[in-house]
């Protein structure tokens, strides 16, 4: 039985390596989508609702170019940014006050954004011009909603992705070992931004989307990728927030971060500590991610 390292949840064994750079070396016109998806065939690397890992393949690339072990082609496509991100386009919108009581506003509407919905420029805008960190791309399994007041006017928007690989506090309290850690990763998601727009102020939307969201969130992810969430996670800020909404909406403070980057492997760079708060979807969560 071969052994290999585990990156995006798979386990890369030599074999795969040797795989990975003989497609390479054999289609030398090959992109890095053309890659990445044969190779999701080659290992009938699929999700639950059947279809192929693409993105999450091709983070696992990366991850193996920026290791040294293989060299992709050249990234191909429009203009991006010094990070290979292609900027969002600039959105003509409304920014008049919204100033009201939470009840004057429902029915709240919370939607899922699909592919190909023409309102995802303008969610990916409000992230990158209004949200303190910004916004890139999304690689992997990921959900955005779009929350809207009853007469369609944007509220706010909500990014669910990837969970992080490793944070002390949230493993303890989930109590699993590394092994069912690798194995069921995939079944927490992480609340990577939460952007009320700056010109609306109404008290307790925050926590009433939080709370909406969570109620939905685990059927939207089995219609998207054919299974369930049973944790959610948040990182807020220390010195930026106070996790209020959070709390209000019922997410449990476990602890925090060490002030360490993922990518801080030499324990040289300092990152702003972050407080953990975890949310569960299933009375059960701790046997089902722990199996």
């Amino acid at each position: 039985m071969q052994t290999g390292k585990v990156i995006q949840g798979r386990c890369v064994t030599d074999s795969d390596m040797v795989l990975i750079r003989s497609l390479l070396t054999e289609n030398p016109v090959w992109n890095r989508t053309q890659l990445s998806r044969k190779l999701c065939e080659r290992w009938a690397w699929r999700n639950g609702a059947g279809q192929i890992k693409d993105m999450a393949c091709r983070t696992l690339l990366l991850k193996l170019e920026r290791a040294g072990e293989i060299q992709l082609p050249p990234r191909r496509g429009g203009r991006h940014n010094e990070r290979g991100y292609r900027q969002p386009v600039e959105m003509i919108h409304d920014t008049s006050p919204v100033e009201s009581d939470l009840r004057a506003l429902q029915p709240v509407l919370i939607e899922p954004l699909k592919a190909g919905d023409k309102r995802l420029t303008l969610f990916k805008f409000f992230l990158h011009q209004y949200h303190y960190l910004g916004h890139s791309t999304c690689v992997g399994e990921n959900l955005k909603y779009l929350v809207c007041d009853n007469t369609g006017r944007p509220l706010a928007c909500l990014l669910f992705g990837a969970a992080a690989w490793k944070t002390k506090s949230r493993d303890a309290f989930i109590g699993w070992d590394i092994a069912s850690r690798e194995r069921n990763l995939s079944l927490l998601t992480n609340n990577t931004r939460f952007l009320i727009l700056p010109w609306v102020r109404v008290p307790h939307l925050a926590s009433h989307v939080l709370a909406r969201v969570r109620k939905r969130l685990s059927a939207d992810w089995i219609s998207k990728y054919g299974h369930p969430i049973h944790l959610l996670e948040t990182f807020v800020e220390r010195d930026r927030f106070k996790g209020t909404c959070y709390r209000a909406a019922g997410w449990l403070h476990v602890g925090a971060t060490t002030g360490r980057s993922r990518n801080d492997k030499d324990f040289t760079l300092s990152v702003p500590v972050k407080e953990v708060y975890l949310q569960s979807l299933t009375a059960d969560f701790r046997r089902r991610l722990c199996a």
